[in-house]
């Protein structure tokens, strides 16, 4: 909403909120410091920042709204689309005949408004709100959608017909193509995306078919379905993703994609025999992504700016490695956009793409047609790319390209699977690589892992003896200590139980207490001390020993610093360093 500053302030002395000398010098100190006066009033703790939106509400005629504690109908809430909802902050609360009352963290959102109203075909009527309420509304779209879930669920699985063990190709057609089987489909997919999962299971039990989703890293069990629809889950999936609909025994993958609320969505798709059938997996990847930075990822300090340091080398290799689902992929894609310029060709060899980029020639890796990642990287280089990304470095042959690749003009991105940034020196001395090329290319490694984030409803507690105690069987208690030091987390005269830490409180935001995750890293320079243990073929302890000794902060730390900050818990670092 944009008020006049001058307006807001001449209102604020009229109202007696603020005392007048206080207003004064915060006007003053505004201006000399060139902030937005409303913002430096806030930070002062002069003034609420709910009671600045009320008074620029009255200011500019538009009533307040709060739906803290109001139930919104579903068929009303669903006229905005959850997405559109919640990256506008607008909410749909209130339907007379042809108008709509719509709550908005911005009212003078022209553009938004009109979609809307082209959307809904109704008359729009804005009313302003706070970032409470809207949180509260949004909550409501996932209880009205589980509860049309089990609806959709109870009455189409009575109308399935139940077919014979040996199904004919026809048959399975023909049931793919119920309303009730597609219906299903439909919704246990919609609800996937509205919980911000990333992957289905679909699984075939004796009596049941379980469906579970992976949010935040954690599979949760999300519906039991009747052992009835089975066939008909798993044939309608077959045909979406182009697979052969009746094959049973093999395993089968394929993709497809599908179009939510103007977000689009591509679907890879895992077929596994199991005892009780097929098991399926699919995997949700956003073909819209935001632009996000490496501080968004989690990477701060030292590491950051070593990080920045490398990807403006025009020749070399950066390593990203950690196990699976630790956002190894998220962390290449972020540097391929960094580097993303029109100066420069980047050509990439993936399996499978993840994210298209504009751009970026992305080049999909297919093996029953000889298409393996090595045969890729040697076409790749014909290409006179200036940067490469190699989505995983697997085998003794990738590894010996990339490096050559590396050695002769170009920027190679790639991934391992590795614990951590000094266990990938050795993984490449496993793959033959030779000693004195890993020296010569090498410029950086980055291992990771993701943490769940905490939700504001966190909970305050300090570290007692004993929690210290059991701590030390899974780090050093004094290098960390040592570490919040020097990032001013923790007074020289303190310990690490003087150390304020959080923990999970379930909320109306998250059942569990977290939402959302970020990165854990290690960020492992390859200094010329390094490089002289590389040539002499020295073990991984002696290499993570001068790394740390360089400055090197490890995952644990860094998770370490996180939880003191507030962003996860002590629980959440050590079940993904140790898990």
């Amino acid at each position: 909403m944009i008020v006049e500053q001058k307006r807001l302030k001449a209102f604020l002395e009229d109202s007696k909120l603020i005392g007048e000398k206080d207003l004064e010098k915060a006007w003053q100190e505004s201006k000399r410091q060139n902030k937005l006066f409303e913002d430096f009033l806030v930070f002062q703790n002069l003034i609420e920042k709910e009671e600045i939106i009320k008074l620029k509400a009255y200011i500019l005629g538009i009533p307040f709204v709060n739906l803290e504690k109001e139930k919104i109908s579903p068929e009303i809430l669903r006229i905005i689309p959850e997405p559109i909802a919640k990256n506008h902050n607008i909410i749909a609360f209130r339907k007379q005949n042809n108008s709509l009352e719509v709550a908005m963290l911005d009212p003078e959102d022209l553009k938004t408004i009109e979609f809307i109203k082209k959307k809904a075909n109704l008359k729009i009527i804005p009313r302003l709100t706070n970032q409470s309420s809207i949180k509260s509304a949004l909550s409501q779209y996932h209880k009205s959608l589980e509860a049309e879930f089990g609806e959709i669920i109870k009455k189409d699985a009575k109308e399935i017909k139940i077919i014979q063990q040996k199904e004919t190709t026809e048959d399975l057609k023909k049931i793919a193509k119920d309303v009730p089987i597609i219906r299903i489909v439909d919704t246990l997919i919609k609800h996937a995306v509205l919980q911000k999962a990333s992957d289905i299971h679909i699984e075939p039990a004796e009596k049941e078919i379980l469906v579970r989703y992976r949010i935040d890293g954690i599979l949760r069990q999300a519906m039991v379905l009747p052992k009835n629809v089975s066939a008909g889950i798993v044939a309608r999936i077959k045909v979406l993703a182009n697979l052969k609909i009746d094959e049973h025994r093999l395993p089968q993958d394929g993709r497809f994609k599908i179009d939510l609320d103007d977000l689009k969505y591509a679907v890879r798709v895992s077929v596994l025999p199991v005892f009780n059938g097929e098991k399926i997996v699919m995997r949700l990847l956003a073909e819209q992504t935001e632009t996000i930075g490496l501080e968004s990822l989690g990477l701060t300090g030292t590491a950051l700016e070593s990080v920045h340091h490398s990807i403006k080398k025009p020749i070399g290799m950066i390593l990203v490695t950690g196990p699976t689902g630790s956002g190894k992929t998220t962390t290449l894609y972020t540097l391929l956009e960094m580097l993303n310029t029109l100066e420069v060709n980047i050509s990439t060899i993936e399996d499978p793409i993840e994210y298209q980029i504009t751009r970026i020639n992305q080049t999909q890796v297919n093996p029953k047609i000889g298409l393996t990642f090595a045969n890729g990287l040697r076409s790749l280089v014909r290409q006179d790319p200036d940067i490469i990304m190699i989505g995983e470095i697997r085998d003794e042959e990738t590894a010996a390209l990339s490096i050559n690749a590396a050695l002769t003009g170009h920027l190679v991105l790639s991934t391992l699977h590795t614990s951590n940034a000094a266990g990938t020196i050795s993984r490449l001395f496993d793959m033959k690589a030779e000693p004195f090329l890993i020296s010569s290319t090498l410029k950086i490694i980055i291992a990771q892992r993701l943490v769940r984030k905490l939700c504001p409803s966190k909970k305050k507690y300090f570290l007692k003896e004993a929690e210290i105690d059991n701590l030390a069987n899974y780090c050093d208690i004094k290098k960390i200590t040592q570490f919040l030091k020097e990032e001013k987390i923790v007074k020289e005269d303190q310990s690490l139980k003087d150390v304020v830490f959080y923990k999970p409180q379930p909320s109306q935001e998250s059942q569990d207490g977290y939402k959302g995750r970020i990165g854990i890293f290690e960020v492992l320079n390859i200094t010329e001390s390094i490089k002289e243990l590389i040539v002499q073929n020295s073990p991984e302890n002696l290499i993570q020993q001068r790394a740390e000794k360089e400055g090197m902060k490890t995952m644990i730390e860094d998770g370490f610093l996180k939880a003191a900050k507030g962003l996860t818990s002590i629980e959440e670092i050590l079940r993904v360093i140790t898990e």
